[in-house]
């Protein structure tokens, strides 16, 4: 059976490209999205930290249908938390990459 298609009302997409490193503590994502595309409908469902590679200019849509803009510079470390359901575009002609860290609370 193929995997739905992920969706605002099926945001079941996966987080990120690959998973990197994992333990009871964290789960690592290679993230990456090509120039002007897109990372499909995805859930958080654990806090995590974003640490951009590339850095650029994004476009996040929320579930609420809420669309807010960020330019992320490499290197920095950017806090969110848990719960949200988005979709990420990448609005630049360059590659996009993050490092993402899912913080697993026990």
């Amino acid at each position: 059976m193929a995997q739905d298609e992920p969706t605002r009302e099926n945001p079941c997409g996966s987080i990120g490209t690959a998973v990197i490193f994992e333990n009871d503590h964290v789960r690592v994502w290679d993230m990456r999205v090509g120039p002007r595309g897109r990372k499909a409908w995805h859930h958080h469902t654990l806090p995590y930290v974003i640490v951009p590679i590339t850095g650029g200019k994004v476009e996040i849509e929320n579930i609420e249908g809420k669309v807010y803009y960020g330019e992320e510079a490499g290197g920095e470390a950017i806090w969110r938390d848990a719960g949200e359901k988005h979709e990420l575009r990448n609005l630049t002609d360059a590659p996009y990459q993050n490092v993402l860290v899912e913080i697993k609370q026990k």
